[in-house]
């Protein structure tokens, strides 16, 4: 057990201290320190410790914790280049009670979690693809308020 527990404890510490795009990545680090796993344990510990894969402004992937946006201000991303101004977005479109966001490939999923984690109660919930992701607004919500909630989650883009 005592293994398990300083394994857990590692992942944390890699996770919040460096840009980890993969599992291989995660293990490679882990083997560095002496530690080595399965991609089935490392997948279990992930899921364990609720750590996220989202895409990272550099394009690719990183992990996160769900619930921390400690990340957006991490020292880690001030070197990299973002690739919008909330990584990916592009437009936003309404129909009926919907919202159309599209994003570049890769990115929707990242932005429907901060859309989630923002607890908008004029907000029912998303659904993310590969580059859209469709928001359910609240009965009685205008077209109007939900571009200024979701506006706030998007500051810098005004459609």
């Amino acid at each position: 057990m005592k293994n398990k527990r300083n394994r857990l404890q590692l992942i944390v510490e890699l996770v919040k201290g460096n840009v980890i795009g993969s599992q291989s990545e995660l293990a490679e680090r882990l083997a560095e320190q002496d530690i080595r796993v399965t991609q089935a344990t490392l997948s279990r510990d992930l899921k364990a410790l609720k750590i996220t894969k989202i895409a990272s402004p550099r394009g690719g992937y990183m992990y996160i914790f769900p619930g921390t946006a400690e990340w957006q201000n991490s020292s880690l991303l001030a070197d990299l280049p973002l690739v919008g101004q909330h990584m990916g977005y592009v437009s936003l479109e309404f129909s009926g009670n919907f919202a159309v966001m599209k994003t570049r490939n890769g990115y929707a999923a990242g932005l429907a979690y901060d859309i989630d984690m923002s607890f908008a109660p004029e907000l029912l919930g998303t659904i993310a693809g590969a580059d859209t992701v469709f928001v359910v607004l609240r009965e009685g919500i205008t077209h109007e308020q939900a571009r200024a909630v979701l506006e706030h989650i998007l500051p810098h883009h005004k459609n």
